[in-house]
This record gives structure tokens, C-alpha cells and sequence, in this order.
């Protein structure tokens, strides 16, 4: 009889495994006091309304007072959903993130006079202001907001929009229940005979498995559950776009794709030359596929056979200390400094290890100003993509140090957009390290077919999220909803055209675009795509360089959102306003794909 591996419930894991909070809260009943004090400075916001071209010590006092409710509000934000994340069937902290929220949102409303107040400052007052002192430390806040005027409303109408903040968000989370507590996948057998519970941590795992009837069976049983519920997770997805053409046009912005690259001031051409570029490179990928095919000796290729090692008979296994001590080696040209403090995160309280029930699937990091840049993983030792999981989490986790340790709370939060160059450029050092040690040339292939794959996942994967995404808003933006068909014809249509004529597209496929988390945070995944190519050209300027560029990229983490991303990145050494640096990432992608043909 096989034995049944299931997960362990949150209250039988391991402290030593778990995240450490208490720099956030020492517990709940702390947490309430800062909530109750996130609570009471709400009204103090009275006091500063209708005052704000008063004079510039009244403005830097109310930006004061405001800046420290957002440090308070953040840190409890921090705390309540990580707790959520734990286990995300308890009640007590989802009771505890609908507590903030509410207090956050009419913390909002009180706050919501600010931007249209100081909009409403003649521009040479604003001037002088910005001359005194006391404002010195909000002067590029205020040089980012004025940018908005065109975009700003009266004082009652940014009320209005602040008052939606809940109600804005519920899309969001009704697919996160649905997807991570609701859905259930039953039970596999594993290529061991084990049966193992078929979750949203475990499927990739099963993906990777050598045998072909686990990987088809996985695959099959998992998309039954997105195909009993497509109507419910394409109203959901419409629900979610609709909420963001409502807002790009209650602003007056073109689109929602214009809303969404104005805060990092990217030109739209940066978000098409991707999009052409990785298209015209789309036959080497189709050369990848077929090559994956025949070395695996398939007459047709799957999805389900995309993601299995092709060199599938070596077997990697890293316990959570191994997996530590290669990442910090691979970092090492870094320098010191870099690599201690991460040894010191990755084997002490950052990180939240391994699976349990009901918690959230995936990985992340989770920068905090006052408490440490937490690291949320899944970590399955038999599955080197967790290695490289982990050093790409690890990444964002650095950055957010050197920004927490370098820049004030108003310019420590660095944007998305270059926080996937840190995670992606440690992918680069630790993949480069594990070729150098490889065994032989069969190990070498294996790591290439990694690597070859990491750059299929993280640039053209992304890319074809980030074109369906333009797709489903702008057929919102024209009236036409998005149905269970509409949705799947048009992704259907990009599998087509990215996975290529020879690819067999399975029925159940399509439904892919309603389990992606990343749709709800409109426009995001592009920064995947981008953020790699930067960190391929980076990486090499660091390893082939010298002082001077790793400095340079040092202060590039260091930067926090003190420029903006494309600014920072071309401080660091490469320029994503030309279709250059994604060019040359696909086209190390083809040299890879021939390394690989030769090895094999």
C-alpha cells in the first residue's frame, strides 16, 4: 500500500523554519495598539487641511505627519498579512487585514486633501517652498506629484476614489480564495508509488517529474478544478480589469497601459519594443521546443513536457542549509559585506521555509522598513528551480536591505520594475557558479537546459502574459467583456503564436490565463521580462568588470526609488529606452540553445 504524504498543519512546524515578526509586532495584542494608534491620527489630518499653501512649515509638517501614518500603517499591514499568508483558513488574521483596511481606507479619505492641495499651489510658491530647509527631504516627493496635476481631481472627487480602496480589491481576493483555499486537486501518484496531495506548490513538482503518465495525470487533474470554475474565475478577471479601466478613465489617461508605465515614467515604446523583439526572436524558441522534443524521444510536445529536465536521469538535491551556503557562494563577487548579511537572513528568522496547510502558494519577498525583508517560500529540496527560487527572492531581499539601510522611509521602497533586475541578476551569478562546478558535460547540459529555461520562463513566458494583458484591456476599454471564450480565444491565439506550429495546444490550456495571480496587479509581469535582460548585461559588467562596476551596482540597491528605474539602471550600466539589452538576452538565449544541442 502507498503511503500518503500530506502537509503538516501550521501548529506543527518548526520555529526555526518560520519567518521571525516580532522587529513588526511582538504579537496580536501589541498590533492592536498600533492599530488603535494608526486609528487615532486619523483625525489629526483636520488640522492641516486647507492650510497646506500656508507656508513651507506647515506643508513639511503635514508631510511629516503623513509619512510617519504610512510607516505605522505599513508595518501593520506587514504584520497582518503575513500572519495571513501562515495559514490563510485562519479567520483571526483575515479579520485583522479587513480591520486595516478599513482604519487604512478612512485614513485615506482623511488624507485624500493633500495631493489636490498641493496641486492647487501656484508653481513659484511651490518654488520658494521648495528652497527652505524643512523641506528638503520631500522635494522629490513633491517633483513626483505635481507630475500627476493632469491627472488629479478636486478634493471630494479623490475622496470618492479613496473611499473605494476596499471595495477595489475584492476581485483580487475572491481569486485568491478561490485559488489557494477553496480548490481542491485530490491526490497523485508520484513516480515513487507515493501518493502525494496535488496542491498549487506541489504541481510544479509534478511537472518536473521523469515520468510522462505523472506529468499528463498532474496536468489533467489540476485544470479539471479551473474548468469546473471558468466562470466564476473569468467574472472575477473581468471584475479586476474593469476596476482598472474605471480608474484610468476617471483620471484621463489614455489607457490603462499609459496609467500603468506613468508612475515610473517608461515610455509605452519600452512596453512594445519587448513585446516586438521577443516576437521576432520566437522561431529560436520554436528550435528549443523541438529540440526538447526529440532529446526527450516524444513524437509530440506537451506543456506538461516543458518544464522536466531534458537531462532528467541527474538528480539535485539541496537541504535547505545546502541550498544557503551554494547561493552565498555564488554571491560572493558581491563582495563580503553583501554575502554575510544574507547568510546571516537565509539561516537565521527571514525566511518562511516550507509548505503547510492552507498556506499561500509560491514565493516572495516582503520589504519592511522597520522589521526585515521577509522571504516566503515552498521549499521542496528535490526541485533545483527552488534553489534558484530562493536566490532570486534572496535578491529582492538585498535590495531592500541596502535600500532600507540607505535611504529614508519616503525613498526606500524601490518600484517593481527594477526590483526584478536584483532577483533575476542573482539567478545570473548562481547559475554561472554551478556551471564552473559542474561535474561533467552531462551536468553542464543540465544546468544549460536550466538556464535555457529560466529565460523561456522570465522573458518570453512574461512577454506573452504582458501582451495578453494589453489584449483584455483594450477589449475592455472598448466595451467588449471578457467571457470564458473571449478569454480563452485570446490566449489560445498567443499559445499559438509563442509555443509555435509543431507545439500540441491541450484543450485545457487556455484556462492557464485564470490561474495567473499577476493579473491582478495590472501590467507587472513586463518588469519580469525587462528586469531580466537588465540583469543579464549587468551580471556580466560584474563579473567582467572590476571595482568601478561593482560599485556601481551596489549603489544601483542602495538607490531605493530615489531616481526613476530607467535613470537608476543606466547609472548601473545599461539602457532599456532601446531594444538593445532584450535583444541581446535572446540572442544569448539562442547561443544557449545550441550549447545545448551539442552537450546532448
Amino acid at each position: 500500500m502507498s503511503t500518503v504524504i500530506s502537509l503538516p498543519p501550521r501548529s506543527e512546524v518548526k520555529t526555526e523554519d518560520t519567518w521571525d515578526l516580532s522587529k513588526l509586532f511582538a504579537d496580536d495584542a501589541a498590533w492592536e495598539v498600533g492599530l488603535q494608534e494608526l486609528e487615532a491620527r486619523t483625525p489629526g489630518y483636520e488640522d492641516f487641511k486647507g492650510k497646506l499653501g500656508d507656508g513651507a512649515t506647515f506643508l513639511a509638517a503635514c508631510l511629516k505627519y503623513d509619512s510617519e501614518s504610512e510607516r505605522l500603517a505599513e508595518r501593520l499591514a506587514n504584520y497582518a498579512y503575513l500572519k495571513m499568508v501562515e495559514d490563510q483558513t485562519d479567520s483571526n488574521y483575515q479579520r485583522l487585514m479587513g480591520r486595516l483596511q478599513n482604519v487604512a481606507t478612512r485614513a485615506g479619505e482623511a488624507a485624500s486633501f493633500i495631493r489636490p492641495e498641493i496641486m492647487a499651489i501656484p508653481d513659484e510658491v511651490m518654488e520658494e517652498f521648495l528652497q527652505q530647509p524643512e523641506m528638503q527631504l520631500y522635494q522629490l516627493l513633491i517633483e513626483r506629484m505635481v507630475r500627476y496635476k493632469a491627472y488629479t481631481l478636486s478634493d471630494r472627487e479623490e475622496q470618492i476614489i479613496a473611499m473605494q480602496g476596499e471595495m477595489s480589491g475584492a476581485a483580487g481576493k475572491i481569486f485568491r480564495q478561490l485559488l489557494d483555499a477553496d480548490l481542491k486537486f485530490g491526490v497523485v501518484e508520484n513516480e515513487k508509488g507515493e501518493s502525494v496531495e496535488l496542491t498549487q506548490s506541489t504541481f510544479s513538482q509534478f511537472l518536473e517529474s521523469s515520468d510522462r503518465d505523472v506529468r499528463r495525470t498532474a496536468f489533467k487533474q489540476f485544470y479539471e478544478q479551473f474548468t469546473a470554475h471558468e466562470n466564476a474565475f473569468a467574472a472575477s478577471l473581468h471584475g479586476s480589469v474593469q476596476k482598472d479601466v474605471y480608474y484610468a478613465r476617471v483620471r484621463g489617461y489614455d489607457s490603462c497601459l499609459q496609467q500603468a508605465l506613468f508612475a515610473d515614467n517608461v515610455p509605452l515604446s519600452v512596453y512594445d519594443n519587448l513585446i516586438s523583439t521577443v516576437r521576432k526572436h520566437l522561431p529560436t524558441l520554436y528550435k528549443f521546443y523541438d529540440l526538447r522534443r526529440r532529446k526527450m524521444g516524444l513524437d509530440k510536445i506537451h506543456h506538461y513536457d516543458t518544464y522536466v529536465p531534458i537531462v532528467n536521469e541527474i538528480e539535485k538535491h539541496h537541504s535547505w542549509e545546502e541550498a544557503s551556503d551554494v547561493i552565498v557562494s555564488a554571491l560572493q563577487p558581491l563582495g563580503n559585506d553583501y554575502c554575510s548579511v544574507l547568510r546571516q537572513g537565509l539561516k537565521g528568522r527571514w525566511c518562511d521555509r516550507y509548505p503547510n496547510q492552507n498556506k499561500q502558494s509560491g514565493a516572495f519577498s516582503y520589504g519592511s522598513y522597520d522589521g526585515d525583508p521577509y522571504i516566503m517560500m515552498n521549499y521542496k529540496s528535490d526541485v533545483l528551480r527552488d534553489v534558484f527560487t530562493l536566490a532570486h527572492e534572496a535578491g529582492h531581499s538585498m535590495h531592500s536591505y541596502f535600500s532600507t539601510q540607505n535611504q529614508p522611509f519616503e525613498y526606500h521602497s524601490y518600484t517593481i520594475f527594477v526590483a526584478e533586475v536584483a532577483s533575476t541578476f542573482n539567478e545570473q551569478l548562481l547559475t554561472q557558479h554551478l556551471l564552473e562546478n559542474a561535474a561533467d558535460d552531462r551536468e553542464r547540459a543540465y544546468l544549460i537546459n536550466n538556464e535555457i529555461d529560466d529565460i523561456r520562463a522570465t522573458i518570453i513566458r512574461q512577454t506573452m502574459f504582458a501582451e495578453f494583458e494589453k489584449t483584455i484591456h483594450s477589449m475592455v476599454e472598448a466595451g467588449e467583456p471578457l467571457t470564458v471564450d473571449a478569454l480563452k480565444q485570446s490566449y489560445g491565439q498567443l499559445l499559438k503564436d509563442y509555443f509555435g506550429p509543431d507545439f500540441v495546444i491541450d484543450e485545457e490550456l487556455p484556462l492557464e490565463c485564470m490561474r495567473i495571480p499577476h493579473f491582478y496587479r495590472s501590467f507587472y509581469v513586463y518588469k519580469y521580462a525587462t528586469g531580466l535582460s537588465a540583469a543579464i548585461a549587468l551580471s556580466q559588467r560584474v563579473l567582467n568588470g572590476g571595482e568601478d562596476e561593482l560599485s556601481k551596482y551596489l549603489g544601483f540597491l542602495q538607490s531605493g526609488c530615489s531616481q526613476f528605474p530607467l535613470d537608476l539602471l543606466r547609472d548601473a550600466g545599461v539602457d532599456l529606452e532601446t531594444p538593445a539589452p532584450v535583444d541581446a538576452a535572446m540572442q544569448k538565449f539562442a547561443s544557449l540553445v545550441e550549447q545545448l544541442d551539442q552537450l546532448l
